[in-house]
């Protein structure tokens, strides 16, 4: 039966088909055949590829602005100094200035900064000089102790233990005398370490007194529209970058007396020397404790042999176990909310990227970091009453309301 008129294959309705907008999927025509054959790329797919190309600008963006900030190292290690300076020692410029000229009182916080470290070094350098023919004869006699006991223990013969410890010495020859050409390659100098020191003390001048200056002319740097929330991200970042290292201060000093006092008491030599060591290696958090307190124990164990060195361990986890579980929670648990795991983390990147100085600055990057990005991503919460008023307001609001509650029958 043919079909009836004006109904064959050509009439029947087709597919209908539209023109693919600019946001619609991709089309694909197929040579040899009539229809389009429609190829449409998911919308993750998409997106995925989306997020990646940015994420590769960002990530060369940063990588540039670390290898420019490393060529300058020179420059940037003196002035991260001189912020952290800076924010440990803003109260006691505050005050000064109360009763005296700004410049008069940044140059004072200087001077005295400057007479702290003079004083403690000059402290150290005459307690090693008095006491070197005493380690001395302490660091050979602890080693005829130490040799004897091994030989003894694990039944070696003295020519063996004589051969192991020739090649020992001769590594550790051979690794002084490599470093100081990795040293002047890595810019590390005493020249350059001298021009870095007054770097930061000139620069620790003008953040004291012309911080605040210096912090407008960077805001207006921003566009307009942003310059609000530039302003506010800093006040909140210098807040935690000065409670974090106020209370680095304290724990290092706790982390000082302690360990110190232990050294005194045992009668390990360099005692001085070694709370100052302890004190400044706090600063860098996990591995500064780990090798500052390891200094002690082994000075302990050439000087005055084995079971003194367990006791001087045993004081040093005693004191850091006290730091971990007592100082820190109450003193760096308030001012650095940062998972334990951020830190160890970030103190990895930091050594990797800048060594020792990437180890120190790298916990308070990643508070401030932290708090400046729940500062601008978490949502405002209203302010109540109080939090508009300053501590002196607060207290008048406070007495307003016991007044108020005491006149109530």
């Amino acid at each position: 039966m043919m079909p009836a008129e004006g109904h064959g294959p050509a009439d029947l309705p087709r597919e209908a088909t539209t023109t693919p907008g600019r946001d619609d999927a991709l089309t694909l025509v197929v040579a040899g055949h009539d229809d389009a054959a429609k190829w449409s790329v998911p919308i993750g797919v998409r997106t995925a590829s989306e997020w990646a190309w940015r994420a590769i600008v960002i990530a060369a963006a940063l990588i540039g602005a670390i290898k420019l900030l490393t060529m300058l190292s020179e420059i940037v290690i003196p002035v991260i100094v001189a912020l952290l300076l800076a924010a440990l020692l803003a109260p006691i410029f505050k005050r000064l200035r109360a009763v005296m000229p700004s410049g008069a009182a940044a140059g004072l916080t200087v001077l005295g900064t400057l007479t702290i470290l003079i004083g403690l070094l000059t402290f150290v350098g005459s307690q090693f000089i008095d006491q070197f023919d005493d380690i001395k004869t302490q660091v050979g006699e602890g080693y005829d102790q130490i040799r004897t006991w091994i030989m003894d223990t694990f039944r070696i013969n003295a020519t063996v233990l004589d051969e192991w410890i020739e090649k020992a010495r001769q590594q550790g020859a051979s690794a002084l005398s490599d470093a100081g050409p990795k040293a002047a390659a890595a810019g590390v100098t005493a020249g350059h370490a001298i021009a870095g020191f007054f770097i930061a003390m000139f620069t620790l001048f003008f953040f004291l007194h012309d911080g605040a200056r210096i912090w407008a002319w960077v805001v207006r740097l921003f566009p307009g529209a942003a310059r609000g929330k530039v302003h506010s991200s800093g006040i909140v970042a210098w807040g935690q970058l000065s409670a974090f290292t106020r209370a680095t201060v304290l724990v290092a000093a706790a982390d000082a007396i302690g360990i110190g006092l232990v050294a005194a008491v045992l009668g390990v030599p360099f005692a001085s020397g070694v709370a100052i060591l302890v004190f400044f290696g706090a600063f860098i958090p996990v591995i500064g404790a780990a090798i500052s307190g390891a200094v002690p124990v082994l000075l302990a164990l050439v000087a005055l042999g084995p079971v003194k060195a367990l006791i001087m361990l045993a004081g040093v986890i005693a004191v850091q176990q006290i730091e971990s579980h007592l100082l820190q929670p109450l003193l760096l648990g308030r001012a650095v909310k940062v998972h334990p795991l951020s830190v160890i983390l970030a103190i990895a990147a930091g050594v990797v990227l800048a060594g020792i100085v990437g180890a120190l600055i790298a916990v308070p990057t990643v508070a401030v970091l932290n708090a400046v990005g729940h500062h601008l991503l978490d949502p405002p919460t209203p302010p109540t009453a109080d939090s508009l008023l300053d501590a002196e307001g607060r207290h008048e609001a406070a007495e307003a309301r016991e007044e108020v509650q005491q006149q109530k029958p």
